[in-house]
């Protein structure tokens, strides 16, 4: 008898997602870079399709505030400014300070477990030098903290900034060169968390935002 479990997932999503989830990811995680343009005929070539699915994904892509056409340049991944930065890492503040005090209030040992073992897991990645992995464990961990608080207009929230936040932990992850020390940054949440100790919870957070956010202002200017 034939293990039907063998049997490959057949992806049955329509082809202009596929390419939506393509383009969106590359933008994310840093690999379309701020400011870089997007030629139709190009990108068409590259994923194998025609003109249009990307046209559509174009458009989603831009009411996300990923990507932008600009005179005499066309369409080009979004550079976000300064003022962006400041902008989103201060709501990515509120919100994750407000997950975290739902943590404290509602939360259980299994959740602490779950953030442990995405922090174990953050830091194997670091320690064999694996910067695409440390920077998707490191999203996990975060989504995770808003996904646990049992908030659903928070994650409803969280979604609308989520890709802008991976986009910028993609570009400062790649400027730290210590990969190790992201990890060891989660430890005081988790520690935090797991004692119940809001105050201290709260500073934790914060300092780990705003770190975060001064890093990258830092250099911002400087990304090609």
């Amino acid at each position: 008898m034939h293990d039907q479990n063998a049997l490959p997932h057949i992806d049955n999503k329509p082809l202009r997602e596929r390419v939506l989830d393509t383009l969106r990811e590359a933008i994310v995680t840093g690999e379309l870079k701020p400011g870089q343009t997007l030629v139709e005929n190009e990108l068409a070539a590259q994923l194998g399709v025609s003109r249009a699915p990307l046209r559509e994904a174009f458009q989603t892509l831009s009411r996300e505030g990923l990507i932008e056409t600009l005179p005499y340049r066309g369409t080009v991944v979004r550079r976000l400014t300064k003022q962006d930065i400041e902008e989103l890492y201060s709501l990515r503040n509120v919100l994750e300070q407000f997950a975290v005090r739902r943590l404290i209030a509602f939360g259980m040992q299994e959740d602490v477990d779950a953030l442990q073992r995405i922090y174990t897991e953050m830091l194997s990645a670091a320690l064999v030098g694996d910067l695409k992995q440390v920077n998707l464990v490191d999203r996990q961990f975060h989504d995770t903290l808003i996904e646990r608080s049992r908030h659903h207009l928070l994650r409803e929230t969280w979604g609308i900034v989520t890709l802008r936040v991976r986009q910028v932990m993609a570009l400062r992850n790649r400027r730290n060169s210590d990969l190790t020390q992201i990890a060891h940054n989660h430890v005081p949440i988790i520690s935090a968390i797991a004692a119940k100790d809001v105050e201290t919870a709260m500073a934790v957070v914060e300092t780990h935002v705003f770190s975060a956010r001064d890093l990258i202002v830092e250099v911002w200017e400087d990304e090609p």
